[in-house]
């Protein structure tokens, strides 16, 4: 008997299925599953993103959406790989109107998991490669208009005499990166952003931030970083990174603009946006608005008995200048996660006396063990030099369903924890409250879950664990007096500054700042799982709440996450879009519901 290679198997299984979806034949098409399956669909087959857990879920897609879709020439991309009885396979695939690509894993033949992505739309490819403009206009022509004119044209027009078809508001990396995708894809789109100057929002951070997250994990589309940038990158040096970008991809960014207030005409199928342009009142009709703000809302900021009283200064993180003028100061930073402790140790580098306040308990990692263990498999010099692009690593990661990624991080974080084991003890010695989570998987599903509860070591956790930065865990605040704030147990902590690193509240806050409280109440929240864990209240959603994928408002759109998240998912928020503006048609699969308004 002859034995199949691993390739075999899933050229095998590609063409069963092919077949069967030719023949709408459902019932043949779910025989190919195992009992334990899942398909993650980003936009080909749902023009959504929706995880499809199980056959019954996977069969009233397909009811659904075979007769639109019409799925053929489903082909092996390279060579397939088994691993503990796991066959994994890349594929390509069309659609009646796009070009996609995926991810199989296969268990005893039986399709486990199962990744579609949506890449290209057929009429509308984007101009790479071959496609690539031509640039030069070769010949004489005397009504010629060179490049910097039809730039100059184009900033006249747009937003006056020519409307968009996108408003993006926020100029972040989100921002940009969505924008960028867009122009290439030829979507009239404008981005408006309150800071004076791309990167902004970077520059005026306090001044010790940077990237807890290496660099590559944190490319741009089509623009990565080059070869000689720094692992972990310096805030001012990112700004600056944003600022060239918005340039060298052309895109039309609207800075010094606020952003005012919008509203849809259901009948028009249009938006009103009206933004104040350094002093110039404009109004836009966009088609589509995009809130790009980051996957952070309005900023948190707790209020306690006596905070009117406080003759000192009180400030949220993302208010804090840095630690400059705080030498010599007793300083109460409320809060543990990432900003906390950046902001704790820059203020011990500068001789403030800092306390930090921790409420409730933090998960913690030091970087270089992050790095090793639960990134560099897909995203480092090693993982590059294996042949496993920024691209590829996006795609691998996308192909695990949320429900399955705590089983493939926990082996990761077990790890971390039994190599730093006298790290972490260190920390309990000193009072610092640790976990891993709910349920042990550590970082990402933190993240994932509630965006907050975390803190990548890059050496605050030394300062906390020697007591150079004082810590009180386990109380709150009770009351603020003038010069001190009174604690949960009686005890008083003096104070001439409260940096207040409390996190931000749902990107849906700023639908309603921006539009109205109904309408952020008609989206719900943004964010989170469902996974009925701490923060992350149920039922399961099995894809993040709002993020890149239509909302229950037409035509409202939310794009964030870290550099990761906002590169690779908007690829798909853009062809969506560009799907919209040229008419076709995009019936959309399993809309979410909404169950938790904020």
């Amino acid at each position: 008997m002859t034995t199949r290679t691993p390739t075999q198997d899933a050229q095998h299984w590609l063409d069963d299925v092919e077949s069967a979806l030719k023949q709408r034949d459902i019932d043949g098409v779910l025989a190919l599953f195992d009992e334990e399956c899942y398909w993650r669909d980003l936009v080909a087959f749902t023009w959504n993103l929706k995880t499809l857990e199980g056959k019954d879920a996977i069969q009233s897609m397909l009811n659904a959406t075979l007769d639109e879709t019409r799925p053929s020439h489903w082909r092996i991309d390279g060579e397939a790989t088994e691993s503990d009885g796991v066959t994994e396979a890349w594929f390509t695939f069309e659609t009646a109107v796009a070009r996609g690509k995926g991810l199989l894993r296969l268990r005893a033949g039986k399709c486990w998991t199962l990744l579609t992505t949506l890449q290209e739309l057929k009429d509308h490819p984007e101009p790479l490669g071959t496609r690539r403009p031509k640039g030069a206009e070769h010949g004489a022509d005397k009504s010629r208009e060179t490049w910097l004119e039809a730039r100059q044209r184009e900033a006249r027009e747009l937003g006056y005499s020519r409307q968009p078809y996108c408003v993006i508001v926020g100029g972040g990396q989100g921002g940009i990166g969505l924008a960028a995708r867009l122009r290439q894809l030829d979507v009239p789109t404008l981005v408006v952003d309150k800071h004076p100057r791309p990167g902004d929002a970077w520059r005026n951070r306090y001044k010790s931030l940077c990237l807890h997250d290496p660099v590559w994990y944190d490319h741009l589309p089509y623009l990565p970083f080059p070869d000689n940038w720094p692992v972990f990158a310096p805030k001012d040096k990112i700004g600056d990174w944003l600022e060239m970008y918005t340039r060298v991809m052309e895109l039309n960014y609207w800075s010094s603009t606020e952003c005012e207030s919008a509203s849809f005409d259901e009948a028009s199928g249009e938006w009103t946006v009206h933004v104040d342009r350094d002093g110039e009142r404009i109004t836009l009709k966009p088609k589509q608005l995009i809130l790009a703000t980051g996957m952070s809302g309005v900023p948190n900021v707790p209020h306690f008995p006596g905070a009117e009283t406080f003759e000192g200064e009180q400030q949220h993180s993302s208010q804090h200048p840095g630690p400059d003028a705080y030498r010599g100061k007793k300083v109460v930073v409320v809060g543990a996660n990432n900003s906390a402790h950046d902001i704790c140790a820059a203020l011990w580098e500068n001789d403030a006396d800092v306390t930090m306040l921790q409420r409730s308990s933090t998960h913690v990692v030091k970087s270089d063990s992050l790095m090793e263990h639960a990134l560099g498999p897909l995203y480092s010099e090693e993982a590059v030099a294996n042949g496993i692009t920024t691209d590829k690593a996006d795609l691998i990661f996308a192909s695990i369903p949320y429900r399955l990624l705590p089983d493939f991080q926990r082996p990761a974080f077990d790890t971390i924890r039994e190599q730093d084991a006298d790290f972490y003890r260190r920390l309990e010695r000193a009072g610092f409250m640790l976990d891993f989570g709910d349920d042990d998987s550590g970082l990402f599903l933190k993240y994932l879950r509630r965006g907050s509860g975390y803190y990548i070591d890059v050496g605050a956790c030394e300062l906390v664990a020697d007591g150079e930065i004082k810590l009180r865990s386990g109380v709150g605040i009770e009351r603020i007096n003038p010069r001190s704030v009174t604690l949960t147990d009686g005890s008083e902590l003096p104070a001439d500054l409260i940096v207040y690193a409390t996190g931000y509240g749902s990107m849906n806050g700023w639908a309603a700042r921006l539009i109205s409280q109904e309408v952020a109440d008609k989206v719900g929240k943004c964010w989170g799982l469902g996974s009925a864990t701490t923060k992350d209240p149920g039922p399961w959603e099995g894809e993040l709440r709002n993020m890149w994928k239509p909302t229950q408002q037409p035509a409202l759109w939310f794009h964030g996450g870290n550099l990761h998240q906002s590169r690779h998912y908007s690829r798909y928020l853009a062809l969506q879009l560009k799907a919209r503006m040229e008419g076709i048609p995009t019936p959309v699969y399993g809309l979410q519901d909404v169950h938790h308004l904020a």
